[in-house]
C-alpha cells in the first residue's frame, strides 16, 4: 500500500525514546549492528496483517485451520472455481469496526471490495479481494503513530518451497496448500511516522495487545496470525521530502523485524553514501545471516489494476452495527494506564509497562485484589512487577503462570514497604519462591532467618565493625565523599545476609561518623 503524499510537515513524535542495538550475529557487510549517521534520517511506515478469529473464511464457509492436513479446508469458492460466489463474513466486519474504533479511525457508512490482480501460485483467481477506494476505516492514532486506513481482505494460500533453505531461492520446487486462502485479514497502514527500529518494535508490541484485549485475533506472531511489512526510506536530516522506499515482506517476530530495519536502513545509507540511488524494490531479510535479498521490484497501485469486486455488495454500516461494536470493546491499553495513573498514582513508565503488556496489568491487578496485609503501596507492588519478578521470568512469560502467586507476591511487597523484611532480603525470598512456589513469604523468612533487623543496639554494633573493618573509607566519609559508604553499607549487608535496611544502615554510620 504506497504512503499517502510526499510531504511531512505533521510528523508525530515517535511511540518509544528507547534506543540501542538489538543483540544477534550481524552479518559481515549487513550493517545490522552500525549506527545511523547524524547527516541521516530514517522514515518507516508500517502494514500489519492481522489474522480475525472468526470461525470461518472470509467469503464462504469453510473453517479455518492451523496444523491440519494441506488441502483439506477448501471449497469452490475459496479456489475460485467457476460460478462460485462470495459473501462477505459478518464476523470479520464487525471485527473491522471494532479495530476502528479502537484506532480512533472514521468508519465508513459506505465500503465496498475491490479487485487486486496479479497471478502468483497461491492465488488461485488470480486476484485477491481486497479494499481500495473506500476502506471500511480511515485515519486514527495509536500512541504517537498515526493510522491511515484499515480494510479488510483474504489471505492467499501458503506456498511451501521444498529444499535446503525452505525459501524460493534455491528451492527444488514448491507446493501449495490452499488451507490458508480466503482466510479474513485485517490489513493496519500507518503513516511513516516511525524512526527507529526500536520504535517500532514496541509500537508493534502495543497494537499486538490491543487486538489482543479486543479479542478480533490470537496475534500469534508464529503461527502467522500477526504479520508486519515494513516500509523503509531514508533522508537527509531536515528534508522535507521522502526518500525512495523498500519494503521488507513478512517479519514473524519483534526480533526479526528490528533487525531487518536496522539491515536496510544501515544498506540505504551505504548507497547513499556511495553516490548511489536507492531502487524502489521489495526485500527478503534472512534472520540467519542478516542478508537482504531482493524479491520483485515494488509495484505501484496500476500494476494491481483494482477494479470493484461485481460479485458483492457494498458493506453498509447501520447504527445497529456500530452499537454492537461500541457494545463488545474492552477497557483498551491506553485507558488501562491512564486509569492507572489516575487512581493509583502509578507513574507514567509503570503505568504504560503494565497496561500495555496486558499479562502484567492483570497480574498486578490481581495482587492488588489478594487483601494482602500490610498492604502493599500501589507503585512498590508496580516496581517489583517490573523489575524483579520480571527479570526471574523467561521472555514473554506470563507472571500468573509461574510459581510466584499474585498474593504471595503482594504479601512480600507489603513486608518490605513495612520494613519487617529487607529489600535485600525480600529478594532472596522471591528467589525461594520462583523457584519452589508456596503462598506464604512469611514462612520462607522464618525459615531462612531473614527477619529485618531494627535499629537498636544488635545492628549498631554490626556497623562499628565495619567501620573499624573499613577505616580508610571512613575516612574518606568524613572527608566529604559520599561514595565511600558503599564498601562500608556492603560489608554490613553481608554480615547480616542482607536483613538490614539499607536506609537504617546509612543513618547508622553517618550517626558514628559524627556526621
Amino acid at each position: 500500500m504506497p504512503w499517502s503524499g510526499r510531504s511531512d510537515s505533521t510528523r508525530a513524535l515517535p511511540v518509544s525514546d528507547r534506543t540501542g542495538s538489538e543483540s544477534g550475529a550481524a552479518g559481515v557487510g549487513s550493517g545490522a549492528d552500525r549506527a545511523v549517521p547524524a547527516a541521516f534520517e530514517p522514515v518507516i511506515g508500517l502494514e500489519i496483517h492481522v489474522q480475525l478469529a472468526t470461525a470461518t473464511k472470509m467469503f464462504c464457509g469453510c473453517e479455518l485451520s492451523f496444523g491440519e492436513p494441506p488441502n483439506t479446508r477448501t471449497c469452490a469458492v475459496c479456489l475460485g472455481l467457476p460460478g462460485s460466489l462470495p459473501v462477505a463474513n459478518e464476523r470479520a466486519v464487525h471485527f473491522g469496526l471494532m479495530i476502528g474504533l479502537a484506532l480512533g479511525s472514521e468508519l465508513a457508512p459506505r465500503s465496498i471490495f475491490h479487485r487486486k490482480n496479479y497471478f502468483y501460485p497461491d492465488l488461485p483467481k488470480g486476484y485477491q479481494i481486497s479494499q481500495y477506494g473506500q476502506p471500511l476505516c480511515r485515519g486514527g492514532r495509536l500512541g504517537d503513530v498515526r493510522i491511515n486506513r484499515v480494510h479488510l481482505e483474504e489471505d492467499a494460500a501458503k506456498l511451501i518451497h521444498v529444499g535446503a533453505s525452505g525459501r524460493i531461492h534455491g528451492s527444488d520446487a514448491s507446493v501449495v496448500d490452499f488451507n490458508r486462502c480466503g482466510t479474513p485479514l485485517a490489513e493496519i497502514v500507518t503513516e511513516p511516522d516511525l524512526r527507529s527500529p526500536e520504535q517500532c518494535g514496541d509500537w508493534l508490541k502495543l497494537l499486538r495487545t490491543t487486538l489482543r484485549q479486543l479479542g478480533v485475533s490470537d496475534v500469534n506472531m508464529e503461527e502467522g496470525s500477526l504479520r508486519c511489512d515494513a516500509n523503509i526510506s531514508v533522508r537527509a536530516v531536515g528534508a522535507a521530502e521522502l526518500g525512495t522506499k523498500t519494503e521488507l515482506k513478512n517479519m514473524n517476530s519483534f526480533r526479526f523485524l528490528e533487525r531487518g530495519i536496522r539491515a536496510e536502513i544501515a544498506r540505504q545509507v551505504e548507497v547513499l553514501q556511495g553516490g548511489g540511488e536507492v531502487v524502489q524494490e521489495t526485500l527478503h531479510f534472512d534472520p540467519a545471516t542478516d542478508g537482504l535479498t531482493p524479491l520483485r521490484s515494488k509495484e505501484e497501485v496500476h500494476d494491481y489494476r483494482y477494479f470493484p469486486e461485481p460479485d458483492l455488495i457494498p458493506v453498509a454500516i447501520d447504527e445497529h452495527m456500530l452499537a454492537r461494536a461500541r457494545a463488545a470493546m474492552p477497557e483498551l491499553p491506553a485507558a488501562r494506564a491512564e486509569r492507572f495513573q489516575r487512581e493509583l498514582g502509578l507513574s507514567r513508565e509503570s503505568a504504560q509497562l503494565l497496561a500495555f503488556r496486558a499479562e502484567l496489568g492483570d497480574y498486578f491487578e490481581a495482587a492488588l485484589a489478594a487483601g494482602a496485609e500490610p498492604e502493599p503501596p500501589a507503585q512498590a507492588l508496580a516496581n517489583w512487577i517490573g523489575g524483579e519478578l520480571s527479570a526471574r521470568l523467561q521472555e514473554g512469560e506470563d507472571p500468573a503462570g509461574s510459581r510466584v502467586t499474585a498474593a504471595a507476591l503482594a504479601s512480600l511487597v507489603g513486608l518490605v514497604a513495612a520494613k519487617r523484611v529487607s529489600v535485600g532480603a525480600g529478594r532472596q525470598v522471591l528467589d525461594k519462591l520462583a523457584a519452589e512456589g508456596g503462598s506464604d513469604p512469611t514462612a520462607v523468612i522464618e525459615r531462612e532467618g531473614l527477619v529485618a533487623l531494627d535499629g537498636g543496639e544488635e545492628l549498631a554494633a554490626v556497623v562499628a565493625a565495619a567501620l573499624e573493618a573499613n577505616a580508610d573509607a571512613a575516612e574518606r566519609v568524613r572527608a566529604g565523599n559520599e561514595k565511600a559508604l558503599g564498601p562500608i553499607i556492603g560489608t554490613v549487608m553481608r554480615e547480616t545476609k542482607g536483613r538490614a535496611d539499607g536506609g537504617e544502615v546509612r543513618r547508622l554510620v553517618l550517626e558514628q561518623l559524627g556526621i
